[in-house]
């Protein structure tokens, strides 16, 4: 298991990595995950945590709800009593288990999604959960965590959010990809021009360090270029 120290002293735990990075950030005496990876990483995640001796869970924060983020929320909501934080417009697909593919954002992922997008929805349903915070456009978590915010970065879907530490390091989720070398566009997207706005919230953090849900790091100077380059090839 990675483990990224902040500035600060907060702790950054990869529980899983590659396909869908789940993250335990552990700020003082307090224990937040991020994400749950799809159903089938279920007893992965639960006996990782138990290896670092991880008993309850203080908040569970869900970058989105697609099932390969949100999947186990109930699983980590029983086993480790946490509360389960997501934003408000997507509530009900958290309840539900049922949260729509997003677009694809080029030809092949749009022949994906537009030739097997309902079959796709049905197959990936998931064990619904109730959520016990939800928010619109920014969370300041406690008192003693101050130190972290959690942010409304749509695009992707339209209620996705990103985690602030420090502004240092942004937990993103899918708002970046670090699939493909030296990019940090995704392969998926509902809405490319909120997409680009959320890359230049993100920037405007002063965070330096840019950890997507999937794939790799990604650095500020990354994320910058890339923004520029998408921004001067939609003003072309």
């Amino acid at each position: 298991m990675k483990r990224i120290t902040g500035r600060y002293g907060t702790e950054i735990i990869s529980l899983a990595g590659g396909r869908s990075n789940v993250f335990l950030v552990l700020s003082g005496n307090n224990k937040i995950l991020v994400d749950t990876g799809p159903a089938f990483m279920r007893k992965i995640i639960i006996r990782r945590l138990r290896k670092l001796s991880i008993r309850t869970i203080d908040y569970l924060v869900l970058t989105h709800t697609h099932f390969d983020h949100a999947a186990n929320a109930r699983a980590i909501k029983d086993f480790f009593n946490a509360r389960v934080i997501v934003h408000a417009s997507e509530e009900e697909f958290l309840r539900s288990g049922d949260s729509p593919v997003p677009a694809g954002t080029n030809l092949f992922t749009g022949w994906l999604t537009g030739t097997f997008g309902k079959l796709a929805n049905r197959l990936v349903k998931y064990q619904g959960c109730e959520a016990d915070i939800t928010f619109d456009q920014q969370l300041n978590l406690s008192e003693d965590l101050r130190n972290i915010q959690i942010i409304h970065t749509p695009g992707h879907s339209a209620g996705s959010v990103s985690v602030i530490i420090d502004n240092e390091i942004a937990l993103a989720g899918d708002t970046l990809f670090g699939t493909y070398p030296g990019s940090s566009f995704p392969p998926f997207a509902d809405d490319l021009k909120l997409l680009f706005k959320s890359w230049e919230l993100l920037l405007k953090t002063g965070c330096s360090v840019f950890l997507p849900s999937h794939g790799s790091v990604r650095t500020r100077e990354q994320v910058s270029r890339e923004l520029s380059k998408r921004n001067h090839s939609n003003s072309a």
